[in-house]
């Protein structure tokens, strides 16, 4: 009879299943098929992604939550799941800080306001003075309430002094396209999923939400750098990590951990930067910690904004 460390040590001896609580095509599902791949490669079993899309992650995420902790069921999550989600809902099926053993932060996504119109948007100086001549009129999508797109607005918002109209979507890739289709006016998006429409010419990007330019595409400009009409103080990336069910043991964890950071920073990163994503295998805080952290700085951005928990 095998004992528990044995069988830990065998692991994986079967399929694994990666839950991803968001719609096929967009980044967070980008970067689980990419790291999926790879770790079948590495660990010799099949990592299967799963998507289960749907109410700003409240559909996917508690199948992980209640989930076996024996490393077969495992996540990848973009941060507003286990974060901002605290806030913009009264309750929730599951409870991030408790019902997760958090693995690794997998990458860093710049995100960047794009728009259709450039003649009308050309830059950012032009989207704050029809958002003020027009309150509450000018739409932005999101990928969902509490999402990433959604928290970029609140802060511009509350950065700006003017009032937009949210359109939550299921997911990132149907808002980006409604706003290719017109029917909204910009969309706050994770850099990945609006690049190769950026430079396939279909969309136009008026700065993306750093410090500093995206080091996979330069040629942005930063919001803060629009001249008179730059906006200061809108800062805000968007992070995916990779987590498993709470009580999942350790060894399991650590040979997982092992296995992507190794990718990280091998096979998996350049890939990863030309769509735009940084890999952040070296983040010095624990997962764990930032989850922490986020919640409550989000909360105080939710509550700033005025939203009442749904």
């Amino acid at each position: 009879m095998s004992t528990p460390s044995v069988a830990q040590d065998a692991y994986p001896n079967r399929p694994v299943k990666v839950i991803v609580a968001l719609p096929a095509g967009g980044s967070v599902d980008m970067v689980a098929r990419l790291v999926s791949q790879q770790l079948a490669a590495d660990l010799g079993q099949p990592f299967v992604v799963d998507n289960k899309a749907g109410a700003s992650g409240q559909i996917g995420t508690p199948l992980v939550a209640r989930a076996a902790p024996d490393g077969y069921t495992l996540m990848v999550s973009p941060a507003s799941f286990l974060t901002t989600n605290k806030s913009i809902f009264k309750t929730l099926p599951y409870n991030p800080e408790a019902d997760f053993a958090p693995v690794t932060k997998l990458v860093n996504q710049a995100m960047v306001l794009v728009v259709r119109d450039k003649t009308r948007f050309a830059s950012v100086a032009d989207v704050l003075a029809a958002a003020k001549a027009n309150p509450g009129k000018l739409t932005y999508a999101s990928s969902g309430d509490g999402s990433p797109q959604h928290l970029a607005g609140l802060m511009f918002e509350s950065r700006t002094g003017t009032r937009l109209l949210h359109i939550p979507y299921k997911g990132g890739a149907p808002a980006i396209t409604d706003l290719i289709g017109g029917v909204v006016d910009m969309v706050f998006a994770p850099l990945p999923e609006a690049l190769p429409h950026i430079r396939g010419g279909k969309l136009h990007a008026v700065g993306v939400l750093s410090d500093k330019r995206a080091v996979s595409a330069p040629e942005i400009p930063t919001l803060r750098e629009g001249g008179e009409g730059g906006v200061e103080g809108v800062v805000l990336s968007a992070w995916i990590g990779l987590l498993a069910p709470a009580k999942t043991p350790r060894p399991i964890l650590e040979r997982l951990d092992k296995s992507v950071k190794a990718l990280l920073r091998g096979d998996a990163r350049a890939k990863l930067m030309d769509v735009g994503m940084e890999p952040a295998p070296d983040d010095a805080k624990p997962l764990g910690q930032v989850i922490a952290e986020e919640i409550r700085v989000h909360a105080e951005l939710v509550k700033a904004a005025g939203l009442v928990p749904q």
